[in-house]
């Protein structure tokens, strides 16, 4: 019952136009700061979310990255496509849907090597009953999502 509720609810967020980008940059970048300041390294690093600083900061894609260190600013930099969340950031189960959300940072799950994020806690319970398939999904619509 309650994931009914959940999708029907991100369905419907979707289709009114509410948080969902048409033409939306490839990076999710609220105010130009991706993924809210979140660290895409500390995910990998620490197995947790955490916020970054501007004091070790990136631009990358149009948008400014966080990090809780230089190193980390490091490790991203060297090659930021293994630490950056895929689909730029926003929900994956809104692009394995057809769509684009906002995904809360602290909703995330790590996969096959690779950071996802969904729009919530209650969102990331549907997407771990089936990652591949919703991986499956969202990668045959990345990035065409983006100009919807």
């Amino acid at each position: 019952m309650i994931r009914r509720r959940v999708l029907a609810l991100l369905l419907a967020t979707m289709a009114s136009g509410g948080p969902v980008y048409a033409g939306s940059p490839a990076v999710n970048a609220h105010h130009g700061l991706a993924i809210d300041g979140f660290d895409p390294v500390a995910y990998f690093t620490r197995g947790k979310a955490t916020r970054g600083s501007n004091a070790h900061s990136v631009m990358w894609r149009g948008a400014v990255w966080y990090f809780v260190s230089a190193e980390n600013r490091e490790l991203f930099e060297s090659n930021p496509h293994v630490y950056a969340p895929k689909y730029g950031g926003y929900c994956a189960y809104s692009v394995a849907l057809g769509g684009t959300s906002v995904a809360d940072p602290t909703a995330w799950e790590i996969y096959g090597g690779r950071l996802y994020l969904v729009r919530d806690t209650e969102i990331r319970t549907i997407w771990k009953q089936d990652i591949a398939g919703n991986i499956d999904r969202a990668d045959a619509n990345w990035p065409a999502v983006l100009s919807r």
